[in-house]
């Protein structure tokens, strides 16, 4: 859900009233397209919580997904280090390009591993920021043993599971395995993307 931050210094003057607006996808992290606001698509985009361009075809406010219905959810928007572009970071609901592509450049957009550095900065808030009614938060206070034995639970749970043909409960034990490793490396003080350059580090000793 889009939360309203101060207002940012963009400086519409530069383009005659007009910037770019650059839309990437807030899961996968893939560029989805670019469009034009001016100062009314800014605020309307802002308070409606869809993104929407000033069309210069069309010479109006354009809301995406306005005739489709493929809208663009807003997650969050910035402006650049000049205060002349904007980044808008949205959920599509549907393919993002008139031609019924998900982009506007015809590149597929189906990965959902981005979701997964959303998931590592809510665990890290859990820890950071401990509420009574967090599952995630009540592990950090139990501590690296209980953290630990938990990741070994559930990395029993999936063998267990892959030795069967039950597609939800494997998928849903790998998720729990997924989730309860990301909290042991966070208990630990360690990154995901640490664990990332060792892979990295190993593969190019192979190549």
């Amino acid at each position: 859900m889009f939360q309203k931050k101060e207002k940012m210094n963009i400086d519409f003057s530069k383009m005659n009233g007009l910037i770019p607006a650059i839309v990437q996808d807030a899961v996968s992290g893939k560029v989805l397209m670019q469009g034009y606001m001016n100062e009314e698509a800014l605020e309307k985009t802002k308070e409606s919580g869809m993104v929407t361009f000033f069309s210069r075809s069309k010479n109006r406010l354009w809301t995406k997904g306005e005739t489709s219905g493929n809208f663009l959810e807003l997650v969050s928007i910035a402006g650049d280090c000049d205060g002349d572009s904007i980044l808008v970071k949205a959920n599509p609901r549907g393919p993002v390009c008139h031609t019924g592509s998900d982009t506007c450049w015809d590149e597929e957009n189906s990965s959902k591993t981005g979701f997964i550095d959303q998931l590592r900065a809510i665990i890290k808030d859990r820890k950071n920021n401990p509420s009574d009614k967090s599952y995630t938060a009540s592990l950090f206070a139990k501590g690296i043993n209980k953290v630990a034995q938990k990741v070994g639970e559930e990395a029993v749970e999936i063998v267990i599971e892959a030795k069967d043909d039950n597609k939800e409960l494997f998928l849903g034990e790998a998720a729990d395995l997924l989730f309860h490793y990301l909290v042991l490396l966070e208990a630990k003080g360690y990154e995901l993307d640490e664990v990332m350059e060792v892979l990295i580090e190993r593969h190019s000793k192979k190549s």
